[in-house]
């Protein structure tokens, strides 16, 4: 008995892997890929940037300018503020999963090009009509697998694999934002904690006038109109200032949560006054075409392109039959006992047919559809292009007339520094009147506010451009996700 379960098996292998031979030659030598192949989309960029660029050599960003570009700024907290945002910011983790929900999916599909095989097995007990009870036993296996001769599970994959190349794309357009928000956040902190400082400064001296002018008043040289002046004056100012420390609290804010934190994380660390970060804005920005392979955005756009492009493959494959090969073995008894017994061994093996005559025209609809998709796929990524060009465009005009605003700030300011010492000393000498006075101390804190503030939009303006331009991530890394699990980051090649 046991030889011939033997040779049942070995029978039945044989004419399964005759079968399998048969069917990879039918996929392979009959086999075809029905709709479009990919081409890669063209686009239509300038030669060169049309705005003052903010470095002396026309050379491309390297990769190490760009992935790192905020340790220009030689600021240490503002380094290890990236970094920790890189590792925790809960956007970045939402984009990494949605790489792994890709190629999940892209798992799911594929598993369509290989057979699939089901154990089986039953057991029941029956009255028919007869009125006789009848046990019966099965155990066994089913097998069925269709054969992608037109190439529509091909079609599927290869629109996954593109959708995981999309998510991809779309981390790193996540971490190019994260990094420049975190930048441009940080360097609001620095530049509204400066005019706080400003304001302080400013008030202190204001404060100082309106004592010297209440002196004068109490010896009868000034009007009560000049205290009152000076008064409203030293108010104005000092009501400025809690404005400004609510907004530095509010940034902080802003930067906890950036790093996945709760709001008041970051107070203790933050909250000491300090410097605007600066650097020497002198960026090699390469030329136009250097955006279709820096930017993620039009990375991702050109990926959604070559998804749509295939999904009108698998449209077009619903137009074919579809065929498959099923295979079931196994053993049949009415006695448990003698259920693998070898004459109640059963087996089936053969192919069937699905071809959908008549949908209603529902398949060439999808087709259209498809189609349709594809093309706005195409107009996105064009769209997607001339945007960028914008960005970068924006940001050296920004950058360059910055400059020169700050420029004629820091002359506006000593001017007004030496307006106000000679506008006080004629008034303590009594050859001016206070309104000079008022105006010339008005004008000082009006001139070294716009100059922070400038300062501050030069920093801000130069993370722009770096933006723009798509730094922030590693394009020499081929895989953003590892085999365990683990993302790869610009913190994490230091």
């Amino acid at each position: 008995m046991l030889k011939k379960n033997r040779m049942f098996s070995y029978r039945y292998a044989h004419i399964c892997a005759l079968i399998l031979v048969f069917s990879f030659y039918l996929v392979t030598m009959c086999g075809c890929t029905v709709g479009p192949n990919y081409k890669p989309p063209q686009a239509q960029v300038p030669a060169s940037w049309f705005g003052p660029a903010p470095s002396a050599e026309p050379n491309a960003a390297t990769e190490q300018d760009l992935t790192h570009w905020w340790t220009i700024f030689e600021d240490e907290t503002l380094t290890s503020l990236v970094e920790r945002a890189v590792q925790s910011n809960l956007d970045l983790k939402q984009a990494e999963f949605r790489i792994r929900q890709g190629r999940a999916a892209r798992g799911i599909v594929a598993g369509g090009l290989w057979p699939s095989a089901d154990v089986t097995g039953s057991a029941g007990r029956s009255r028919p009509s007869t009125g006789t009870v009848r046990n019966l036993y099965q155990a066994g296996f089913d097998s069925i697998w269709e054969l992608d001769i037109f190439g529509g599970v091909k079609r599927n994959v290869e629109a996954t694999d593109a959708d995981i190349q999309v998510a991809v794309e779309n981390r790193r357009d996540v971490l190019v934002t994260l990094t420049a928000e975190v930048a441009l956040d940080y360097i609001d902190l620095r530049g509204l904690q400066q005019q706080i400082v400003i304001a302080k400064n400013n008030l202190q001296a204001q404060r100082h006038s309106a004592e010297l002018t209440r002196q004068r008043f109490q010896g009868g040289f000034v009007s009560a109109l000049d205290v009152a002046n000076a008064d409203a004056q030293v108010a104005t100012t000092a009501s400025q200032i809690p404005v400004l420390e609510a907004a530095v609290q509010q940034t902080i804010y802003s930067l906890s949560i950036l790093l996945g934190r709760e709001p008041a994380a970051l107070l203790e660390e933050l909250g000491p006054t300090s410097t605007i970060p600066a650097a020497v804005p002198k960026v090699p920005v390469g030329v136009p075409s250097d955006l279709l392979r820096r930017r993620p955005d039009i990375r991702s756009a050109e990926a959604q392109i070559h998804g749509a492009t295939a999904r009108i493959g698998v449209a077009v494959a619903d137009l074919f039959p579809k065929i498959f090969l099923s295979g079931s073995a196994g053993y049949q008894s009415s006695r448990s006992s003698s259920l693998t017994d070898w004459n109640n061994r059963f087996w089936s093996l053969g192919p069937s047919l699905d071809w959908p005559v008549f949908a209603g025209g529902s398949i060439r609809a999808n087709i259209e559809l498809q189609k349709a998709l594809k093309e706005q796929s195409v107009i996105a990524y064009q769209q997607t292009v001339l945007m960028a060009l914008q960005d970068v465009e924006n940001a050296l005009i920004a950058s360059a007339k910055e400059q020169e605003h700050r420029a004629s700030l820091i002359e506006a300011v000593a001017a007004n520094r030496k307006a106000v010492q000679l506008a006080t000393q004629l008034y303590t000498q009594g050859q001016t009147d206070f309104l000079n006075v008022l105006q010339a101390q008005n004008a000082l804190y009006a001139s070294e506010d716009a100059l922070v503030q400038s300062t501050r939009a030069v920093s801000t303006n130069l993370v722009a451009l770096y933006k723009a331009l798509g730094g922030g991530w590693d394009s020499e890394s081929s895989n953003d996700i590892q085999d365990d699990g683990e993302f790869n980051s610009p913190a994490k090649l230091h």
